[in-house]
This record gives C-alpha cells, structure tokens and sequence, in this order.
C-alpha cells in the first residue's frame, strides 16, 4: 500500500496502517532530519516526535494538495529547523549571559568543530569499507531521504534484495562505528 492510503487509514486510527507507514517513511524522516540537525541523537528525537505528530494530526493530510510522503516531509522539515532554531537561540542566550556576567562561555566552539569533524571523518571510512552495493544503498535512504521502495526503483534492484543490502550495511556500520559511540 501507498502512503497516501496508509496516512487515511491513520487518520482514521488504524495502528496496522500506521506500523506500515512508519516503516515506510521512518527513513526519509530521518535522513532529512539528520541533514538539518546533523546531531544524531537529536535527529533521532526529532524524528520521533515527527512520527508522533502524524499519528496526530493525520487528518490534517489533504491529498488534492500534495503526496503523503511530501506532506510529512514538510512536517520533518519543519519540525528539523524549529529544534535548530531554538538550539542556536538557547546558545545565543547562553553566550549573551556570559558576556553580561564576564566569564568565558562553558561551550568551546572549537572543541565541537573538531570533534564533529572527526565523526564526519570516522563515517566515511566506515562508509568506504562497506561494499559499493551497500553504500549505494545506505546514501540514498539515509542521505537522500528515500524509502527502500524509491531505492529499489532507482537501483532496478527487487525490494528485498535492498532490504538484504541496507541490512547488511547498517550491521557493518554498526560495528565499525562502535568504536566512536
């Protein structure tokens, strides 16, 4: 099923919908998420809370004005950019304190800068050691957002043989970036 049938069986209630709309747009949720907030445990936050609001306000969804998959997007979006604006206005506040209060802010940019830096680093080479396949796999439903279904058709590949790949790849990711979490 689709997901603009699934979000009308939600907005109806029907948790089975929502189970299998959820596996089909968790990922671009949170791969959009992750682009804007860039903190993983953030996005994974912020992606909750997206997936949250839909089973809400599902029957908010008007299919004349879009697709499903857009509309909770946007919802994402929105929900990505509001978690950085306020992070961004709480470390304004932060640093507007220190100044009036004449000690140095608690927060080294620089130390953050460095160590963002070296995760960056750290995924990539976590990323190169997976096999093309599966980096192919792995970019396009986590960096560019698409279902495992969109991945499938771009790849020409069956579904499950994307699903077998992305698999495989997030276990070797898993392993290799166990030694950064």
């Amino acid at each position: 099923m689709e997901a603009d049938e699934l979000l009308v069986l939600v907005a109806g209630g029907d948790q089975k919908a929502f189970e299998e709309l959820y596996g089909l747009v968790s990922g671009p949720v949170f791969g959009l998420v992750r682009r804007v907030v860039r903190d993983p445990a953030q996005s994974e936050e912020v992606s909750q809370e997206v997936l949250l609001e839909l089973w809400r306000s599902a029957a908010r969804f008007d299919p004349g004005r879009g697709s499903a998959l857009s509309w909770i997007l946007t919802l994402a979006h929105r929900r990505a950019v509001d978690r950085v604006r306020s992070a961004r206005a709480a470390g304004e506040r932060e640093q507007r304190e220190a100044r009036r209060s004449g000690n140095n802010p608690a927060f080294d940019h620089v130390a953050e800068e460095v160590e963002a830096g070296l995760e960056r680093e750290w995924v990539r080479r976590c990323l190169d050691r997976l096999t093309a396949l599966q980096r192919q796999s792995v970019t396009l439903a986590y960096y560019d957002g698409y279902t495992y279904r969109e991945v499938a058709d771009r790849l020409s590949l069956p579904l499950g043989t994307v699903k077998t790949r992305m698999r495989d790849g997030l276990t070797q990711l898993r392993k290799c970036l166990g030694g950064v979490a």
